[in-house]
Order: C-alpha cells, then structure tokens, then sequence
C-alpha cells in the first residue's frame, strides 16, 4: 500500500505499508483525496513535534471499506469526510458539546500501519496520505453523495478550522469587521466564513499581492499588502482579528488592530516555544485573545452543514483547489505549498 512517510530526516513515498482490519468502534476508509496543509510540513521542518515514522495528512475523504463491532452510522461503500477530532464522545468535554476539548482525543497518536522494520505512527487520528487507512467510528461523517472527493476532502480540516473559527469560537454577527491576517487555506475560509456571518467589512491582508483575486472571490470587500494600513480601512480598529499565519509579530499586529471589545483569534502555528509580546494596556477596553482548537468544531454536526452549504452554492470549496496532484507527486506539492503558489493543493489516489 502507498503512503507518504516521514521517518524523522526525510519524507518519501513509499509502497509496502500494511494497515490493521478496523477494531470496535473503528472505520477503515480507501482514502480518494487528501489536502495537504501546513500543519502536515510543520512535522517535517519540526514546528510540531511528533514521534517518527509516521504518515502523514489529516485533510481526507474517501470511501468506506469495513467498519468494526458496534458502528451504525455509516456501511461500506459510502463516502465520508474525515475528522482528525477522535473524541470519546463519553467525557464532560464532549457531553457539554465540546469535542475539541476531550483529553482522549488529544496527544494520543496510534499506530495502526505497519512496514517490514515496525508499526508506523498515524498523524492527527488520521493518516489521509495513505491509500487506506482507520480511524475511529465518530472520524467518519458521511457526505451527500455527488460531491468531489478533493472538495470533501478540505472540509475535514481547513473549513472545520477557518469557517468554524468565525461561527463557532469567535461568533462573529452581521455588521462586525472582520481583519483576517493570511489569505492561504485557512485565511480563505476565515474570509468565507466572515462572508456567511454577513460581516461587514472584510479585511484580507496578505503579502502577496496575487492573492487578491481569490481572497475578493472568497468574500474579501479590501485586499492590503500590509498590515500597516490596516487602519486606513478601520479607523477605530476591528471587531474581529483572526492571525492563520503562526508569526508572532502578526500576532500582535492582530493585538493592536482591536477595537474596543474586539477579540484576536489565533489559528497560525508558530514553533512549539514561541511566544509573543503586547502591551497588556491594550486589552483593558474588554478586548481578548482566544485560542482556537479545530475551529471549535463538533464535526458530525458541521461537515454535514458544511456540505449542504456547498451544494446550495453558499460555501466555496472547489475554488479552493488550486491543483491536484497524484501521491507519488507529492514532493511537488509540498515545494507548491511551502512557496504559497496554491491555496490548497491535493493529493489523490
């Protein structure tokens, strides 16, 4: 079976791993397109710690091939969005409607492949970078059928992430200013998901320049280069500040861009170590910095949401897909990623 690998020096494709029959309560699912997101690059450049070998990808859909004991809810043969959200469903965390928050779903990876030398780690729950792969019961959602596998595939992390941002954690309301620093695949669904909440204005600052185009198409009414007019557009600050690149200073860019009871939300993953600076003067008007897990998501309830939104023409997702890529491409499609050429690539299988 072929699978993108990282052995903790380098990262290849790769031909002879073996993946478990599913468990109780477990979904083992033939993976037909996976995003690659940052998240799976910051493995390999060490920006996120994981223990190697491992798989990578998160960002998956695909087909049901086999469920275990006791799963119901979906059968072999249908198409499902994978969630990386592997909650126990059992916890304080999850019967108050928080499945971000459950312990068991965080820091607990598995090992579920296997190569001639030894188990391989699976990344995020989910391992999207291999033909097949299995994932816990409440991983699998099913999605309406008719709808692409690559477009199904970004739901499962960067419309959970960026639009679950906006609706869930930060609640932005009709009428709020939006400032959305970083227009890649998060940034763009920060920008969509400030577009659905009926926001107003929307501020999209990137670098560069030839992201306008998609960030206006995505629902951006401004496009900066910089951050440095941002009060040119929003005299008195914004309502909403959302930083998808993970660079501390933009973190107190987001900080200082605040209007009075305006709230940073922090989605960009800097280095495990980092940390930032800001004046703690300037949250003293009821302004606020929040964390943001998983945009916040309980994934069984917004994939299928989020799928509906698409097929009523609401929700942007084959915009997102700039290129697709086979998985023995998937060099490429790193090197496309990392340089900030697509808005998200996709493998395939």
């Amino acid at each position: 079976m072929r699978g993108v690998l990282f052995d903790g020096r380098r990262v290849r494709v790769v031909d002879d791993l073996e993946v478990r029959d599913p468990g109780p309560g477990e979904v083992r699912v033939a993976v037909r397109a996976a995003g690659l997101c940052h998240s799976d690059l910051s493995v390999v450049d060490g920006t996120i710690p994981f223990p190697a070998p491992v798989v990578l990808g998160h960002e998956g859909a695909g087909v049901v091939e086999a469920v275990g004991e006791g799963v119901t809810h979906v059968a072999p043969g249908d198409p499902v969005c994978l969630s990386t959200l592997a909650n126990c469903g059992a916890c304080a965390a999850c019967d108050r409607g928080r499945p971000t928050m459950c312990r068991r779903a965080i820091g607990r990876p598995e090992r579920p492949f296997t190569r001639a030398d030894g188990p391989v780690h699976q990344f995020a729950a989910v391992s999207a970078f291999a033909e097949r792969t299995v994932v816990r019961a409440v991983q699998a959602v099913r999605v309406p059928d008719g709808i692409p596998f690559p477009a199904a595939a970004l739901i499962g992390c960067g419309v959970l992430t960026g639009v679950g941002a906006v609706l869930n954690r930060a609640r932005v309301e009709p009428g709020d200013s939006v400032l959305v620093l970083g227009t890649g695949g998060i940034g763009l669904n920060v920008v969509q998901g400030a577009r659905l909440a009926g926001a107003l204005p929307i501020v999209a600052v990137d670098a560069n320049p030839e992201k306008e185009t998609v960030a206006r198409r995505f629902g951006a009414t401004h496009f900066l280069a910089s951050a440095d007019r941002v009060r040119d557009i929003l005299p008195t600050g914004a309502d909403h500040a959302f930083e998808c690149v993970g660079r501390v200073e933009l973190i107190r860019r987001a900080v200082d861009a605040l209007d009075r009871h305006g709230q940073a939300v922090l989605l960009g993953v800097p280095p495990a170590r980092a940390e930032a600076s800001f004046a703690v003067s300037s949250l003293y008007l009821d302004k606020a910095i929040l964390g943001c897990r998983y945009g916040s998501s309980r994934p069984q309830y917004d994939i299928a949401r989020y799928a509906e939104l698409y097929r009523a023409g609401r929700l942007l997702l084959d915009e997102l897909v700039t290129a697709t890529y086979p998985v023995e491409d998937f060099a490429e499609a790193a090197a496309d990623a990392a340089a900030g050429r697509v808005a998200r690539g996709v493998l395939v299988f």
